[in-house]
């Protein structure tokens, strides 16, 4: 199966797929996190037929049916009973500042107060990065920080 990753400038990056069957099928990821299934013509792979904007509880759901490690889950459980605290994953986009910068690059505690706790890439999550740890586009960043800094810290990611 080939997975076609496309930049979308301004907008976020597109990821689609055929099917055994000849189907076509994408995911839309946008500069802000929302995230858009797409179903796409059968006898004009250019032509969307249908599409589904999803919540981030709705795209860690799909994820899960679909047989992904959820890695977010297993933080969001652990924080359970911590007031304040926030545990989030924020897609890095093609396009964002910090595509081919080290992770010590970011300054995230100091600048924005979350703290950079994982990396999701390619479906594996890498715990306690690397201070020259290289963030790329489709990389997820798990960060912990309450909901101000957590928001800063995609703002910054996603050049805001």
């Amino acid at each position: 199966m080939q997975l076609e990753r496309t930049a979308l400038p301004g907008v976020g990056v597109s990821y689609t797929f055929g099917t055994a069957d000849g189907q076509r099928i994408g995911v839309v990821t946008r500069l802000g996190g929302r995230r858009e299934l797409i179903a796409y013509d059968a006898e004009d792979h250019e032509t969307v037929r249908h599409t589904a904007v999803l919540t981030d509880t709705e795209a860690r759901t799909m994820a899960q049916l679909l047989g992904q490690p959820v890695f977010v889950d297993e933080v969001t459980h652990l924080t359970r009973g911590l007031d304040g605290v926030a545990a989030v994953r924020i897609p890095l986009v093609a396009g964002s500042p910090y595509c081919g910068g080290r992770l010590a690059d970011l300054r995230s505690r100091t600048r924005t107060g979350a703290s950079v706790v994982a990396v999701i890439r390619d479906g594996r999550a890498i715990a306690s990065p690397e201070p020259g740890f290289v963030l790329r586009a489709g990389d997820a960043v798990v960060a912990v920080g309450d909901d101000a800094a957590v928001a800063a810290l995609r703002e910054l990611l996603i050049g805001g």
